[in-house]
């Protein structure tokens, strides 16, 4: 048979059931975007009229876990594997510091130990993927540049011009390429293979060393808008008042340089706390997932549900505006992004989100100036009232594609 020779594709159901079983276990495991629960009683009389005069009887249910502040990565850890999984399964909120997202050191280890590997988390399985796509690459083009060298052969031997073709029987593609099966023993091998012992595998528990790690921005989220997180001096272990913890994360953001003052006066309006703070609270409160985007080189990423369901849509770049041009100039802190950068620079990140299918958003903070606002307000959250937001939205303009 020719190896150029076309022929048509065909596309399995197999594949779209698994899909759609791990849609749906993904919907009842990530069922809630909160850690607090709403819990409605049971259907009687009673609620029943509570419900025509507008009452209700549904409680919260509240998780209050717990984490302790770590000055040195400004951050909040969560020890507990109970608190850690509430905090993920329900907004998504940390990450397993051993773990790429999902804190799922343990379920790994556990696997490898029990299993053999056979049963696999969402991290092997995007690894797995990563491979199959690699060897799926390479599958292709070795058997593409077989194509040229038949078609090449022809013309040697019969003079005819045949152009290479780049789908055929012999040309793998997405929609019918398989990765190979691992390679069994052979038979001279198998009988040595079963004369050898199987060796027992040690079940001893294993201890769960990962914790998950909240940022700033989501800690002081959960404990200040929820109430559902309590936060430890990492010296005492006891929990922290919201005031120390308020004073706590600014000074955490300042550099060794600076002296911190009992009376709050180092505090600043342009304090990265604040500024970062202002962004996640915002898209927080409109529903959307948000989380670290230094993958694609910017502040953040926003989902619509989370990780698991789809990618990012949107990238989100945090610009700091000053209110006042002089206390950019008295500042002592050089916050990233608040000078004019070069187009350069913007081209660059437009199009490496471009080529991930994402929308660039420049979210520009204004910082409020000093002369109309006093410092004390700096000692309590409501100075977020004197921040706004204002939000550009890029696309890369193509001038081949977007003639229409």
């Amino acid at each position: 048979m020719s190896l150029i020779t076309p022929s048509s594709r065909g596309k399995g159901s197999g594949t779209q059931q698994k899909a759609g079983g791990r849609r749906a276990e993904n919907n009842r495991i990530y069922a809630h975007p909160l850690p607090l629960l709403f819990v409605d009683p049971p259907k009687t009389r009673m609620t029943s009229v509570l419900g025509l005069l507008g009452l209700s009887l549904t409680r919260v249910e509240n998780p209050h876990c717990e984490g302790v502040f770590d000055p040195i990565t400004r951050s909040v850890w969560v020890s507990k594997p109970e608190h850690s999984t509430i905090l993920w399964r329900r907004g998504f909120f940390g990450k397993g510091d051993l773990s790429r997202s999902e804190p799922s050191w343990l379920a790994r280890q556990i696997n490898i130990k029990k299993n053999g590997g056979k049963q696999l988390t969402s991290e092997e399985v995007r690894e797995k993927r990563r491979a199959e796509r690699k060897q799926f690459k390479l599958d292709r083009a070795k058997a593409i540049a077989a194509v040229a060298e038949e078609a090449e052969k022809i013309f040697a031997e019969e003079g005819r011009v045949i152009a290479p073709a780049l789908s055929g029987p012999n040309i793998p593609s997405a929609a019918t390429w398989k990765p190979s099966p691992k390679p069994q023993p052979t038979e001279a091998e198998t009988p040595e293979a079963s004369e050898e012992p199987i060796p027992l595998v040690d079940l001893e528990p294993l201890e769960d060393v990962e914790h998950l790690q909240l940022t700033l921005q989501e800690a002081f989220f959960l404990l200040w808008n929820l109430d559902c997180l309590t936060v430890l001096d990492p010296d005492t272990l006891s929990p922290m008042p919201i005031k120390e913890i308020w004073l706590a994360f600014q000074r955490s953001e300042l550099p060794p340089s600076i002296s911190i003052c009992v009376s709050g006066e180092d505090l600043q309006f342009d304090n990265p706390f604040l500024v970062n703070y202002v962004v996640y609270h915002h898209y927080r409160s409109l529903g959307w997932v948000i989380k670290g985007g230094i993958k694609f080189c910017v502040d953040y990423l926003l989902y619509k549900r989370g990780p698991v369901f789809a990618h990012a849509e949107l990238a989100l770049v945090v610009l700091p505006v000053y209110e006042d041009p002089a206390d950019q100039k008295a500042s002592n802190l050089d916050l990233q992004n608040s000078s004019p950068f070069a187009w350069s620079w913007l081209s660059t990140i437009n199009r490496v989100n471009s080529q991930v299918q994402k929308t660039l958003v420049l979210v520009y903070v204004t910082i409020p100036a000093r002369s109309r606002v006093p410092l004390k307000a700096l000692q309590s959250p409501s100075c977020f009232s004197y921040y706004s937001i204002r939000e550009v939205v890029l696309r890369r303009f193509i001038p081949a594609r977007m003639r229409d």
